[in-house]
């Protein structure tokens, strides 16, 4: 049996590897637009040169050596003929399979104003080519502009300070952010300062609530400053765009695989598509914008493909990690409480706690400074367990008020 992958990210690359342990005669395919495997958690540590791109190559096994394994790389993809399940590069038949798993992850918004879809100095973030071109125009450029400040737009701009102080460079940076605060999907609005506050004391500068409506140029490609709205004028030799990503499915139009109204691939709970033998997983899929998500979901899709059913029932994916300056976060479920929540917060000097209850239940949480326990959260958050009625302060609540024992001694949840 062949089976094709198309997408060389963590799904894909975790399906590869569980095809290879359930079905070792099998033939696996392989189709990337990337000539590299990378971890996109890491490209960030690329811009900074704190890691080469051999570094966060994150498969630590002979995988693409295995003589049933075939890796074509450096293809974009322009079809997908879900009949005959075949893909194409234009008219070029690239490869067929019994089975395929669509994991092309995601690609970075642009947004369409001025050059910026244009310019020669204006980069998304969100492939290794993208922070290759970053990292050589940052040694060179003086006013850099980020437009987006999530944890992607603040993860080129702590690269490219760190690329600086290896240097002996103190470029100019200014962040751009509609929204009104930094990490605003991410943190709530208190979290989030302590963050700027450190970016802040590396001077860079913020514009929050901002809004961007039109670049200048050089008349020769390039965007010498990005106009806001209000008057400002904010001067450039460098543009990183981080406003958003959306999935990578523009190849599956007319394919007969079914999208979301977000333009994500519709799956099952085996992760199938609306085609049977056609199956999706990570970011395309629109399930989970996180890594350890993304990979379990190219595992049990694996599993569907040859054979065995496993259905994927983990839809949490409201889970997000930040970490600058040696400053740790975490944050599950809702960031910001509804009508009639009630917030709990605990902080000190090194530390800031926020729990969100609806009706006596978990539905959010945010640790900054010790993150310990945040399984713990997870699993109430996930499970909606309610903590109200245990007779003692939330923050006290632990495992062991969820757990009694049987007469042989055995633990046994009693929730």
């Amino acid at each position: 049996m062949k089976h094709l992958i198309i997408g060389a990210g963590a799904a894909g690359i975790s399906a590869a590897h569980r095809i290879v342990k359930e079905k070792p005669q099998d033939r696996v395919t392989i189709v990337s637009e990337d000539r590299e495997v990378y971890s996109r958690c890491m490209i960030h540590k690329f811009i900074g040169g704190e890691r080469d791109a051999a570094s966060i190559n994150f498969i630590n096994d002979d995988l693409l050596a295995n003589k049933n394994v075939e890796w074509i790389s450096g293809v974009t993809l322009t079809r997908l003929d879900g009949a005959a399940k075949a893909v194409y590069a234009g008219d070029k038949l690239i490869a067929t399979g019994d089975t395929i798993l669509i994991a092309t992850g995601s690609v970075s918004v642009t947004p369409p104003i001025g050059e910026l879809k244009t310019a020669k100095n204006a980069f998304g973030l969100r492939h290794l080519s993208d922070a290759r071109s970053i990292a050589e125009g940052a040694k060179k450029a003086e006013r850099i502009a980020v437009i987006g400040a999530g944890l992607v737009g603040l993860d080129a701009v702590y690269g490219i300070l760190e690329q600086a102080e290896k240097l002996g460079r103190k470029p100019q940076i200014t962040v751009i952010e509609m929204a009104p605060t930094a990490l605003a999907i991410n943190l709530d609005a208190h979290a989030a300062e302590a963050y700027q506050r450190l970016f802040e004391a590396r001077g860079v500068t913020f514009h929050l609530g901002s809004k961007v409506i039109d670049t200048k140029g050089d008349g020769a490609g390039n965007i010498t400053s990005v106009e806001l709205e209000g008057g400002t004028s904010v001067p450039c030799d460098l543009v990183i765009m981080a406003v958003g990503v959306r999935p990578a499915a523009a190849f599956l139009e007319g394919s007969g695989v079914e999208l979301t109204e977000r333009r994500a691939v519709k799956v099952n709970d085996y992760l199938e598509t609306s085609l049977p033998g056609i199956y999706a997983a990570g970011d395309v899929a629109g399930l989970s914008g996180i890594w350890p998500n993304a990979q379990k979901q190219g595992e049990y899709a694996a599993y569907n493909m040859t054979g065995t059913r496993w259905a994927y029932d983990d839809r949490f994916a409201i889970k997000n990690t930040v970490n600058f300056f040696g400053l740790l976060s975490l944050s599950l479920g809702a960031i910001n409480p509804q009508e009639g929540d009630e917030v709990l917060i605990k902080e000190d000097r090194n530390n800031y706690r926020k729990l969100i209850l609806r009706g006596g239940v978990p539905a959010g949480v945010i640790l900054q400074g010790e993150i310990g326990g945040s399984g713990f959260w997870l699993q109430l958050i996930k499970d909606k367990i309610p903590v109200s009625g245990l007779g003692k302060s939330p923050w006290k609540v632990s495992y062991a008020d969820f757990y009694g024992l049987e007469t042989n001694g055995e633990y046994k949840w009693v929730v």
